[in-house]
């Protein structure tokens, strides 16, 4: 697992190499909870996903993705907020050794 790092900012974008692959991750908090989106190489592959402490993101295979994405509450077991970025809450990349 690696953890990729968050600001405790509302939003954010950030490009990273998981897996080999060129990724830009993007996370925005909305009334409604914590949501991401995931682009490999400028190509959507998981668009508005709903962020649940310790359930993966993509989960779908046929995306193409290597790997997965899952947000970990270090403290509890709460959905993560982006006022926890930093410390409280992970976002951790899975290695498909991992799954």
């Amino acid at each position: 697992m690696r953890q990729i790092q968050l600001r405790a900012i509302p939003a954010q974008a950030c490009s990273v190499l998981l897996g080999g692959q060129n990724c830009q991750v993007t996370v925005y908090q909305k009334s409604t909870g914590l949501f991401l989106d995931l682009l490999v190489n400028h190509e959507p592959v998981a668009m508005a996903v709903l962020c649940r402490d310790r359930v993966r993101l993509i989960r779908e295979a046929y995306s193409g993705f290597i790997g997965d994405l899952a947000f970990v509450d270090t403290q509890g077991r709460e959905d993560p907020t982006y006022t926890g970025f930093g410390g409280r809450f992970q976002l951790m990349y899975l290695e498909a050794s991992d799954l």
